[in-house]
């Protein structure tokens, strides 16, 4: 998918711009294509994108380990703002909340495809949980026991007569 040049945008009909999706985003492994749209809209000083889309990633507990689906699904707007970049700027400085906003330069690109991974990438789940019931990996304590590697009963024999 092209990248959008801002500029070019005013003179689009309704200063809007459409990008349908129906394919895989690169980087994000997902079981089924990314399906939804991007729009774009010049406001005069900044830009109000909206996404919405879906698509189907294979997850893995953290729990038990097993792989379940999960469906990512994108039905948000940003507002990114268009400034110059300052060069006087700190990186170094800590920023306020409230100046925490996107901007872009007002004769650059908008990449509807960047903007749509990343959207999609804050949708995966943090804790990653096949079930709510889902407890963990099963084991059976006498099992484990048996099957203690051999070469740690010196240990074993140390922490006995320690304890005692």
């Amino acid at each position: 998918m092209d990248a959008i040049y801002i500029p070019q945008l005013t003179k689009a009909p309704n200063q809007t711009d459409r990008t349908e999706v129906r394919d895989y985003l690169p980087g994000l492994e997902t079981l089924t294509p990314v399906q939804g749209e991007v729009r774009v809209t010049h406001r005069g000083n900044y830009l109000e994108v909206e996404g919405h889309a879906e698509a189907i990633a294979t997850l893995t507990c953290d729990r038990c380990l097993k792989q379940y689906n999960h469906r990512i699904k994108v039905d948000t707007t940003e507002l990114i703002w268009l400034q110059e970049p300052d060069p006087e700027v700190d990186l170094d400085r800590e920023v306020p909340f409230d100046e925490f906003v996107e901007t872009l330069p007002p004769n650059g690109y908008f990449h509807p495809i960047e903007w749509l991974y990343e959207q999609l990438c804050l949708e995966i789940p943090q804790r990653k949980i096949c079930a709510a019931d889902c407890n963990g990996i099963e084991t059976n304590p006498g099992e484990a026991a048996a099957n203690v590697d051999r070469r740690w009963s010196s240990l074993e024999i140390l922490r006995q007569q320690l304890s005692n």
